[in-house]
This record gives C-alpha cells, structure tokens and sequence, in this order.
C-alpha cells in the first residue's frame, strides 16, 4: 500500500462548497481522497485548522483522514496566509516524523510552497495540482500578486510531477511557467454518478418547490472571477421574458461581498427582482437536484481550470451555455453537448440560451449527449492514474530544482 500526505491549506473537504473559499477545490479533494483510500492508498489531508474546536484529526473514511494543523489565527483571510506557510509546513513536518509517507501531493500554490520546503527537508517526491494559476488569471483581467506568480514558478521547475485537468491547463503551464511537458500528467478529476445523474426535470422543479416556468442555474460562489453579472444581464436580454436564474450559491474572497452588492445592484437597475431566485450554498450531492431542475446551465468564469460545475450539469442531462475558456473548452463540445461563448458579451449567452429554449427537443438531445460524455469522467479513474503515479515516483530520482 502507497501513502500520501496531501497539502490543501487553505480550504478543507469538511468545509461546505459555495461559502468563503470553498468550492470546486473542496469537492475536488474530498472526493478524491476517498477514492484513493477505496483503491488501496493511504490518504492524509492537512488543512490549517479554520475554526475554534476543529478535532486535530477526523477520519473520514478507513484510510481517509483529515489532520488540522495550527497555523495563525483560524479566522485569518486567505490573502493572509503567505504568511503562515512555513508554520504550516513545519506542523505537517511533525506529523510526518510521526507517521511518514510516500509522496507529497499539494493542492494550490499555498500548499505547494509548504510541500516544495517539506520536498527538500524530507526527500519526497512533490506532486502538485494548482487548481488556479496566477499567470492565466491575470490574462483574464483577475491579477494575483507577483509573490504567487513567482512561487508558482519555483514550484513548477521543482515538481516531480504537476496535475493538469485537461490539455488546455497543460499548455498553460508550458506557456507561461516553462514547464517540461515530461513531467506534466493529464489527470481530469471526476464526477459521482451515483449523485449526479438524468432525472426528470418537473420532478426535480416540484422537490425544490418552484414553478415549471423556464429555469436558468448559476452554481457558484459570487466573485468577479465567476461572472455572476454576465449571467444576470444575459436573463434581461432574452426574448423569453417568463425565464428565470436561479443563483445558488455566496459571496468568496475579499472582492465577494462587493460583488454581490454589485450584483444585487444589477438586477435592480434591470428590473429583474422577480425573475431572480438566490439559494444558499448547497451540500454538494443536493446539487444535482438543482441541475435537473433546470433548462440550461450558464457557466460565464473569466477563466476555469477545469469546471466541475459545466461537468455536474452535463452528467445530469442539462446543456450548458459556457465561456469558451480553459478547462470549458474541453468539457463543452460546442453545439453538440452545450454552447461555447468566445465573448464577454451577454447578448450571446442570451442568443444561445433563447436557442435552448425555444427548442426543447434540441436542447434534451444535446443533454443526452453532454450525459454520454459526462461517462468518461470517474473518480475511480482519477484514483487510479494518481495511484499509478505515486507507485512511479517512489522508484524515481527527485527532480532537482531548476
């Protein structure tokens, strides 16, 4: 049996998705923890513990467990954290000397800093998935700081191997961080097809309690970086005025609460308070609820690594209406399982919705077909590439820093 220390400092499995930083990344780990300890892996995910009365450990699962490590003050704000990396470090250190591993696997580039130090102090192999980059972001218009760019680029020279969800995210990297596309690995998370499945759609809509009126769905948390407000005036340009968004999710990071304000704003200016529904942030599996109860999905990120909330909608059956960006490009076969938008433009999101729509035999063939392809992606799968990987790298020579 191999064994992975897997670094996600920022953000916790335990945590619920949609609220303050956690989302997609959440899922992600969970989700994929679980499946490595259900192939035979040994799994421990440090986190920085977050709140008061966090137990130092919590097994989730028989070989899955979660271990909080004291690093700053639990309440301090995400841009805060830099400057608890080595504390952090030093407490999952500790807990190695303990119990050691196999490999390091670091989730974001805060986590990645941390394992890049614990590499070199403990002579393991360092596999990093970054989820989000600081250089692709800022081609967006979503700027991070230099420090972030910087580290990134340390990490990425040093890795003995880097996750990329799709080949979009793989190009990425080769681009704008020089990294040698020897050491990348194509490993796309997964979806829960036990959860995330067809279903009918008026049931769906009757076990939420709303009308069978034409149902658009935001599934996110509200920041820039997400494009809530392309979504909104999108809905106010549709030809189709009985439509409705549903938004489920809460504001995230230091930019979120002001662009709910942002938002709420909007959708006065555009007279949409009856058409606009705002849900708290869901368990994750009570999502697929949601993406069954509606017509189309609109998924408008500046900028998406992979996009598991376009991969969730397709497995339910739903067509999405996405941004033609980064991991989208390959989840959205356009014209086919959804429609892909090269604009900012909400005119064409609402052209494309309208689409959707007005033709529902058109729009039910396209989610089939999203349900179809949605199949190729399993956590089980994801499990077993990063199995394989860690059994590789406990046999290689450690790539030395560039």
């Amino acid at each position: 049996m191999s064994s992975v220390a897997v670094l996600s400092m920022h953000t916790s499995p335990l945590e619920q998705p949609g609220m303050g930083d956690s989302g997609g990344m959440n899922v992600y780990v969970r989700e994929l923890g679980a499946s490595l300890a259900q192939a035979g892996v040994d799994v421990r995910v440090y986190v920085r513990r977050w709140a008061e009365g966090l137990p130092d450990r919590v097994s989730v699962e028989p070989g899955f467990e979660v271990v909080h490590i004291d690093a700053g003050p639990p309440a301090l704000a995400k841009e805060d954290l830099p400057s608890c990396i080595d504390e952090f470090a030093d407490g999952v250190a500790a807990d190695l000397a303990l119990a050691p591993v196999d490999v390091l696997h670091a989730n974001y580039w805060l986590s990645a800093v941390a394992a890049h130090r614990l590499k070199h102090d403990l002579n393991l192999p360092l596999v990093a998935t970054f989820h989000t980059l600081a250089r692709v972001k800022a081609e967006a218009g979503d700027y991070e700081s230099l420090e972030r760019a910087q580290a990134e680029a340390q990490v990425v020279g040093c890795c003995d191997a880097i996750c990329a969800s799709n080949p979009v995210e793989a190009e990425q990297l080769i681009q704008f961080y020089g990294a040698l596309p020897e050491r990348i690995e194509l490993v796309a998370p997964g979806v829960d097809h036990a959860f995330f499945s067809p279903g009918d759609r008026a049931g769906a809509q009757a076990a939420l309690g709303i009308d069978q009126r034409p149902t658009l769905l935001f599934v996110g948390r509200i920041q820039p970086l997400k494009g809530l407000t392309i979504a909104v005036a999108a809905l106010a340009q549709l030809e189709n005025k009985d439509a409705r968004l549903l938004v489920v999710g809460g504001p995230s990071g230091a930019e979120g609460a002001q662009e709910l304000v942002r938002v709420h704003s909007l959708i006065g200016e555009l007279g949409l308070e009856e058409r606009v529904t705002w849900v708290e942030p869901q368990p994750h599996h009570a999502l697929s609820t949601f993406y069954r109860a509606a017509d189309v999905v609109i998924v408008p990120s500046r900028s998406e690594s992979f996009g598991l909330v376009a991969l969730e909608a397709a497995a339910c059956a739903t067509p999405v209406v996405a941004a033609a960006v980064g991991g989208l490009r390959t989840l959205v076969q356009d014209d086919q399982t959804g429609f892909l938008i090269d604009s900012r433009d909400p005119s064409l999101f609402a052209q494309r919705i309208d689409e959707l729509l007005a033709h529902p035999d058109r729009a039910a063939a396209m989610g089939r077909a999203a349900a179809a392809e949605s199949d190729r992606y399993a956590w089980a799968t994801t499990a077993g590439r990063l199995r394989r990987l860690y059994s590789d790298l406990r046999v290689r020579q450690l790539v030395e820093c560039r």
